[in-house]
């Protein structure tokens, strides 16, 4: 049938069988408890979204104490804590900057 995968023995003997099925399951990439969690996380995942990483945010305004976290595709982790990571050395200046230039 169409809708039917192609079976092992129906595949030309040139053509591998690669398995990702893993690169898209979620990693933790932040988590936390504190009282400014939830603007933390907001906040990453928006330099997440901006970026082209998918990020999935879990946690509850009605039961902050419980956490929020954010968690991205096991095959983009690395892309994304590297990017978490550089705008945490630019700091606060360089996200200021960033929108003062998008403002003009």
């Amino acid at each position: 049938m169409a809708q039917d995968p192609e079976r092992d023995d129906e595949r030309p003997d040139n053509e591998s069988v690669v398995d990702t099925s893993h690169d898209l399951d979620l990693v933790t990439l932040y988590f936390s408890q504190t009282i400014d969690s939830e603007v933390e996380a907001e906040v990453i995942k928006g330099v997440l979204d901006s970026n082209g990483i998918p990020a999935f945010l879990s946690g509850s305004r009605q039961y902050p104490t419980f956490g929020f976290e954010i968690k991205v595709p096991r095959n983009r982790a690395d892309d994304a804590r590297r990017l978490i990571a550089e705008q945490m050395a630019a700091g606060p200046e360089a996200a200021a900057e960033a929108e003062e230039a998008g403002e003009q």
